[in-house]
């Protein structure tokens, strides 16, 4: 479905089968589609720019754990490729629509809503809508329409924040590549949809068997790792993470022996914050569950969605705040306002360190006083973002911008990837993240495909998927580590364009080929997964590239990979040569190493020939 708001017409497109089968659903099959219609270096907030919602091929079925959705587009944030992936209940609902995606091109006139109901579609004025927080959206748009599900922007989009994102159910966020702004610059608050259309399934019974087969191992798991998930979410990792070097502490710059030592940890822990849950929570046709819903008395919020460990640590560890009550009060602002909590913990602690350091002062600051795990300080400085009100107006696009408008030798204390506030995982411990973070064509995100992180659970076996097998020595620099590299990130775009949770593979084998056989009747062999990845990842590569961003000469600020090493702590002594890993990563790419160009052969070879003069 093609949505141009500024003639306010819809239209539909037909997409052959052959296009499906090479680039699946979800940011691949919007990948290819955006490359091919938007201009070259076009606005990312202009009105030739393109946003896209897009499920997984797998979205809406009862495969277990697919029921993601992508918000594509080029990144106003960063000027390169952007997704950013959100579950819940959104995602299927595009596909009870009748659609394997939806675009948005043009800018209203005036706030719109889009509505996609039963077949009906409207785009309406939103003007008592704009100015409202997310759940405030959801409340009035509900009382008008009934039980539809919405995907919305709060104040941060509507006042284009480049950290901002796109929220649905209440607290689930499409947050990072600052994708809520693109929404916001096209003056449409919200799209509503809601279908009655049936999925067409190739073999139902096959279907069911499989999903029922998962289903039913992931229940009897009491233990370990997967109990952990199911029981209080990412926030097991709140603790352990700073103990043992994931989490960065004191933006990126201490430790939790010397900064935040383990009772202030524990304050922050899933424990703690597991006290507080009412309910479980979890995505459609997810079994794990890893989600909650919460009720803080102390703060007078009645229901809220459980901090991930990425909200915790941006709020916690990296501003050695330990005060729990303003955990919940900073993740229930960001997701009623729609704006990345990854960037804005981030940014603060540039503000901080900026302020600490002397670069500002109070008077620079509105008056706030802008020390280390000052919790009350934090939650006002938040709001300003949000408001983009005095101080927070310069913050509210990240921490690179913000850097450059201050000057004075801050951008030191600006810990991005090309404007993209880095995540709460540490490259010093999981090594390959400096690859990642740096030269994904989407860059500075740790739910991009990564080896070290992936390689924790049955892919260590090599038992996530039947027939996929990772070389023996992928832990060491060499051949096999580069080969480990390619075909990770290549399933990583497989798994995500079909729709898969980032987290599936810390759990037990996956069924994949056998459920894309019966959704889709596609008998895929483990060599063609691997190359629909290939082919997703270098196309994200090259409109990068076309798009004039030349990653292989983006660098990360030297405390991210020990440069200069640590001399205390987790990482003590360490050092990470992500550069040399990332020419040897191009090597079996079939990329130039010196550049990151998808070479000629390469693209001819993953049927991507189109993009050939658009490079060379």
């Amino acid at each position: 479905m093609w949505i141009d708001v500024s003639k306010e017409i819809f239209y539909e497109e037909n997409i052959p089968e052959e296009t499906y089968r090479k680039f699946l659903g979800g940011y691949g099959l919007a990948l290819k589609l955006i490359y091919e219609k938007m201009p070259i270096k076009c606005d990312p907030l202009g009105s030739e720019s393109i946003l896209g919602f897009f499920p997984g091929l797998l979205t809406g079925t009862m495969a277990p754990l697919t029921g993601r959705y992508m918000v594509c587009g080029k990144s106003p944030l960063t000027g390169t490729w952007g997704d950013s992936n959100s579950g819940g209940f959104f995602g299927p609902e595009i596909k009870k629509c009748g659609y394997d995606g939806i675009f948005i091109r043009g800018i209203a006139k005036d706030p719109k809503y889009i509505t996609i109901i039963n077949g009906k579609k409207q785009i309406l004025d939103a003007s008592d809508l704009w100015g409202l927080d997310t759940i405030e959206t959801e409340n009035k748009i509900r009382e008008k329409h009934g039980n539809v599900k919405i995907a919305s922007i709060g104040q941060a989009g509507e006042k284009l924040s480049l950290i901002s994102g796109i929220v649905n159910d209440r607290g689930r966020i499409a947050a990072r590549s600052g994708l809520g702004a693109v929404m916001g610059s096209k003056k449409v608050k919200a799209l509503v949809i809601k279908g009655n259309k049936k999925i067409p399934i190739a073999n139902k019974d096959e279907l069911i068997r499989y999903s029922r087969e998962y289903n039913e191992q992931i229940n009897a798991i009491n233990v370990g790792a997967i109990h952990m998930w199911k029981t209080i979410g990412t926030s097991w990792l709140n603790e352990i993470s700073g103990v043992i070097g994931d989490a960065p502490i004191k933006n990126w710059g201490g430790n939790y022996i010397e900064d935040f030592p383990q009772d202030k940890l524990h304050k922050i822990s899933g424990e703690e914050l597991n006290k507080y849950k009412v309910k479980d929570y979890g995505c459609f046709s997810c079994s794990v569950r890893c989600g909650a819903i919460m009720k803080v008395p102390e703060l007078g919020i009645e229901e809220t969605h459980l901090p991930e460990y990425e909200t915790c640590a941006a709020f916690g560890h990296l501003l050695l705040n330990d005060d729990l009550m303003s955990i919940f009060k900073l993740n229930d602002l960001c997701n009623r306002a729609g704006i990345d909590t990854i960037s804005v913990g981030s940014t603060i602690a540039f503000a901080i360190e900026c302020y600490t350091n002397g670069i500002i002062k109070k008077e620079d600051t509105d008056g706030l006083e802008l020390t280390w795990g000052n919790s009350q300080a934090i939650i006002e400085l938040v709001k300003m973002i949000i408001n983009r009100k005095g101080f927070g107006d310069i913050l509210a696009d990240g921490s690179k911008k913000a850097s450059e408008k201050i000057g004075k030798g801050s951008e030191k204390y600006a810990m991005h990837s090309m404007g993209q506030d880095l995540p709460m995982h540490d490259p010093k411990h999981y090594k390959d993240l400096g690859l990642t973070y740096a030269f994904d064509p989407t860059p500075g995100r740790h739910t991009a495909a990564n080896l070290d992180m992936a390689a924790q659970g049955p892919l260590t076996s090599n038992s996530f998927i039947k027939g996929f097998i990772l070389p023996k020595k992928f832990k060491r620099p060499g051949e096999d580590r580069s080969e480990a590299l390619k075909r990770i990130h290549a399933l990583c775009q497989t798994r995500n364009c079909l729709g898969m949770c980032i987290s599936t593979h810390h759990f037990i084998t996956y069924p994949l080929r056998e459920l894309v056989k019966a959704v889709v009747g596609w008998d895929l062999s483990i060599e063609e997964i691997i190359k629909i990845g290939l082919r997703i990842q270098t196309l994200r590569q090259a409109f990068t590239i076309r798009e004039g961003k030349i990653l292989a000469k983006n660098e990360l600020p030297g405390r991210v990979i020990g440069d200069p090493p640590f001399k205390s702590g987790p990482h003590n002594g360490k050092t990470i040569d992500y550069k040399n890993e990332y020419k040897a990563y191009c090597k079996k790419m079939g990329w130039n190493p010196e550049n990151g160009y998808p070479l000629k052969e390469t693209l001819n070879a993953l049927d991507l020939d189109f993009v050939i003069n658009d490079l060379y």
